[in-house]
């Protein structure tokens, strides 16, 4: 069994908080994954206390997973990555929050999903899940490229391409636009007859309800529909774009994430798809990576 020296000084909490969940993983000092746990949402934009609820369950599971749940929160050493705390009133109030761990490093989404991609390392990514971004870290420098929110920004993400193919579908249904096989796919799936009953079903949905009809875009687009395939161009134009923004920072490692990732990378332009590299690590590794990090600053803080 660990001793409370041990416990206090392997064991590393990395969390990982979205908009749809909040991940947590226990990491010893050779980088183990010793448990894994998964809760609600761990946006504070979206709530502060569901955020912080979160954080703590799936802290919580996560050691009761590695067979640790005698090990109290309070022993370990957490690195928590947030989406929403890169506006600062957030960041300021997640900081004040009066939280269960023996320390707590916080850090934004875009940050910690970085430092995963890359081991620690230099380098950028682009994330398409529900919503979209890009960042790079070059030389302790930071660039955001978008992560404006859905619906005024995050093009190229899931809740986008999901907007857009319900857009098109009721322009397809008044004959504003060319039919497209769209329409057939998501009126089934939302069980409609009609474009009133669409309206009715999509009327004030949010991002990750657009971001579940994604998928219905890529499908078409697949068979040549012409709709489709316009909405997934200027989809992944707009990609394409933030990779072009970010090479000129020159991270020595570009890599893409999220969920969209698979069904949208391919789209891609080409001289954009040779620069991409595989992501080493998952973002939840990243924020014990950025712990760690930041419990080496102070001790040299401490020592000089």
């Amino acid at each position: 069994m660990l001793t409370s020296s041990d416990k206090n000084n392997e064991l590393f909490l990395g969390i990982d908080g979205g908009g749809s969940k909040c991940k947590t993983i226990v990491m010893n000092k050779d980088n183990e994954i010793l448990g894994t746990g998964i809760s609600g949402p761990g946006n504070p934009l979206h709530g502060f206390e569901q955020a912080t609820n979160s954080i703590t369950e799936s802290a919580h599971l996560a050691l009761a997973d590695a067979g640790l749940a005698h090990i109290e929160l309070n022993e370990i050493i957490a690195g928590v990555g947030l989406a929403g705390v890169n506006l600062p009133v957030l960041f300021d109030k997640m900081s004040a929050w009066q939280h269960p761990f023996k320390t707590m490093h916080l850090a934004t989404d875009l940050l910690i999903a970085c430092l995963g991609a890359h081991n620690g390392g230099d380098g950028a990514v682009m994330i398409s899940g529900t919503g979209s971004c890009g960042f790079a870290c070059v030389d302790e420098q930071h660039t955001i490229v978008g992560a404006h929110g859905f619906p005024h920004g995050d093009k190229g993400s899931g809740a986008w391409f999901g907007l857009q193919g319900v857009k098109q579908v009721l322009l397809s249904l008044d004959g504003l636009v060319s039919p497209t096989v769209m329409s057939a796919v998501l009126l089934n799936k939302l069980n409609c007859n009609d474009d009133t009953d669409l309206v009715e079903a999509v009327a004030s949905k949010k991002a990750t309800f657009y971001a579940q009809q994604a998928n219905l875009v890529f499908d078409a687009a697949e068979l040549g529909d012409k709709v489709a395939l316009a909405i997934v161009d200027e989809g992944a134009e707009y990609i394409n774009n933030i990779a072009r923004t970010l090479t000129a920072k020159n991270p020595p490692r570009m890599s893409m994430l999220g969920g969209l990732t698979p069904r949208l990378k391919s789209w891609l332009a080409d001289e954009i798809k040779v620069e991409l590299a595989e992501p080493l690590n998952p973002p939840e590794v990243g924020s014990v990576i950025y712990a760690r990090q930041q419990q080496a600053k102070e001790s040299m803080q401490q020592s000089a």
